[in-house]
């Protein structure tokens, strides 16, 4: 257990916080839930780096890193869709994506091979964090203009979501055959 490992505990366990205090109706909260996720994807950031500069990559947090990521991503995203913030249309995209690059990723590392992250992967993360971020912060201000900002960033998000799964699968059936 090093330190970007725990940097991954740190983010699955920041998830349970983002859950709770989303669906509280006050300022507080809502200040809370925005600084969390933040927190959170500020790990995600930190956790990957260091294993790589430190070499300190491990089995463990080659694990846990993505599934934190899914956790913290995936249930925002399913609370903000309970809200009403979100269509429940983008949530299945993002979703079955989700699933179908994982189940590709299993089956290949099942015939050995290994399909690691790649940059259009990173990319839809990134760009997820940064909408979660915005829309989280819009909750606070209420500006109609920052609104209309967080609606084009959804759809942005779903079309990295769908070009990166198109990119895992096509390189994945590659590897299997």
């Amino acid at each position: 257990m090093n330190f970007p490992t725990v940097l991954t505990v740190i983010r699955i366990i920041l998830v349970v916080p983002v859950m709770i205090l989303i669906f509280m109706d006050n300022l507080p909260a809502q200040i809370a839930t925005t600084v969390c996720f933040i927190l959170a994807s500020l790990t995600d950031k930190i956790d990957g780096h260091l294993a790589r500069k430190n070499k300190q990559v491990t089995d463990l947090g080659a694990f846990l890193d993505p599934l934190a990521d899914k956790m913290l991503i995936n249930l925002t995203f399913l609370a903000l869709v309970v809200l009403n913030i979100m269509p429940l249309w983008m949530f299945v995209v993002i979703l079955i994506r989700d699933f179908a690059v994982d189940g590709m990723r299993m089956m290949s590392a099942k015939k050995g091979t290994v399909i690691p992250a790649n940059i259009f992967g990173k990319v839809k993360t990134t760009m997820q964090m940064i909408t979660i971020i915005l829309i989280l912060l819009n909750q606070i201000l209420n500006l109609e203009p920052l609104a209309i900002i967080n609606n084009i960033l959804l759809y942005i998000v779903v079309f990295l979501t769908v070009l990166s799964g198109t990119i895992y699968l096509f390189k994945g059936q590659k590897l299997l055959k």
